[in-house]
């Protein structure tokens, strides 16, 4: 779960990290007041959506009176901001952020990121503030500084103090620094983020740490006990299939393709549409039921694959452990006679009760297309999508 600036700027505030004042809107004419209650001057203006480089694709403006704040502000509300991480559709802009302009002297990066390789939590750090860590880490990897935290200690001081060191921060600054740092390494491990990043970290000419943005993350696994965050979620900033889906607890991630992947198991899930794109087809999802589905669950996880007009095939891909084949089966022809299946179903079983699930699936009456393994099932799936 994502999200917004002003949101994540609430959560940094709440332990302790420096952030600029601001306000956020949904109307142009209320950046005149916002402005007024930072104290004329300098302020920005910043579309508020779940993505980066909002600046490049001009969501992002300086006024220096109260009429450009509004002028911003109303050419900003309700543009279709296309920046390198919303794809080429792009995000309708809904809410502005107006905040207080900031001194800045320098721009940093910093993030709290979970490294599965050391099973600690990894404090990544850069002189190369306001910059796509990505480009970063691809042509200047050099620049990007590590620090492991030990989950049985936390973030120390002193590993603070090592990062801003390295990061060429000097005098009152260090400590400013580290106060930053700790704070952010607090709230993603309060909050059970999965990603906690600033950037840019500005440090100003009077030598204050400051985040001039804030991108959060969170492990869906642990919302049910982060009420608050859940509360912040943005509904309009989601696929409506993944919220669907999210209501049904199914991992469902809408793609570009038009063969619809129905599978048990993560790890099967990502091999079936490896295996779709080998003979040549494009997934239109990722769609993990889990480990043990009952028929209504099954149900609903075809139906929202079913809801894409794009899809011309569904493949249904299944090793029946925990998962038995004969639910899946039970599901799939209560989805498929529901809706009134009209394109191409591929199936695959293999495992618990396969033979009752076949079964079930063959006196169905339904034109099921049968495959003996994952990749002949691929195989056909792309076949009956090039025909549909």
């Amino acid at each position: 779960m994502k999200i917004h600036e002003y949101q994540g700027k609430a959560v940094l505030a709440e332990f302790g990290v420096p952030v600029p004042k601001g306000r956020v809107i949904d109307q142009a004419a209320d950046a005149a007041d916002v402005f007024a209650e930072l104290g004329g001057g300098l302020c920005v203006v910043k579309a508020q959506i779940h993505a980066g480089g909002r600046g490049k694709g001009g969501g992002v403006k300086l006024a220096r009176t109260a009429a450009e704040a509004v002028e911003y502000a109303n050419d900003i509300l309700g543009m279709q901001l296309v920046t390198h991480q919303t794809g080429p559709e792009g995000t309708k802009v809904m809410k502005v952020l107006v905040e207080e302009g900031t001194d800045i002297a320098r721009e940093l990066y910093v993030a709290m990121v979970p490294d599965r390789e050391t099973q600690r939590v990894c404090l990544m750090a850069s002189t190369e503030g306001g910059m796509d860590i990505e480009k970063v880490a691809a042509e200047t990897p050099e620049k990007i500084l590590k620090e492991w935290v030990d989950p049985a200690v936390g973030l120390c001081a002193y590993q603070c103090r090592k990062v801003a060191f390295a990061l060429g921060i000097e005098g009152k600054a260090v400590r400013a620094m580290t106060k930053v740092l700790i704070g952010l390494y607090d709230a993603f491990m309060a909050k059970d983020g999965s990603l906690a990043e600033i950037n840019p970290l500005v440090v100003t000419g009077d030598g204050e740490i400051i985040a001039l943005d804030a991108k959060f993350n969170f492990d869906s696994n642990a919302l049910y006990r982060q009420k608050g965050i859940v509360a912040m979620r943005d509904f309009g900033e989601e696929d409506e299939r993944e919220i669907e889906a999210s209501k049904h607890d199914l991992a469902y991630i809408a793609l570009d393709g038009n063969i619809g992947c129905l599978v048990n198991g993560a790890g099967l899930a990502m091999a079936t549409m490896d295996t779709i794109k080998l003979f040549g087809g494009e997934p239109a999802n990722f769609l993990d039921v889990g480990g043990g589905a009952t028929t209504a669950k099954v149900t609903a996880a075809f139906k929202l694959i079913l809801a894409d007009d794009a899809v011309r095939c569904v493949m249904v891909n299944i090793f029946g452990g925990i998962m038995k084949c004969d639910v899946i089966a039970e599901g799939v022809v209560a989805a498929a006679k529901e809706v009134g299946l009209s394109i191409p179903l591929v199936v695959r079983l293999a495992g618990t009760n396969v033979d009752l699930g076949k079964k079930i699936l063959a006196e169905s009456g339904l034109p099921i297309i049968s495959a003996g393994n994952m990749g002949d099932a691929a195989r056909k799936a792309v076949e009956a999508a090039g025909k549909a």
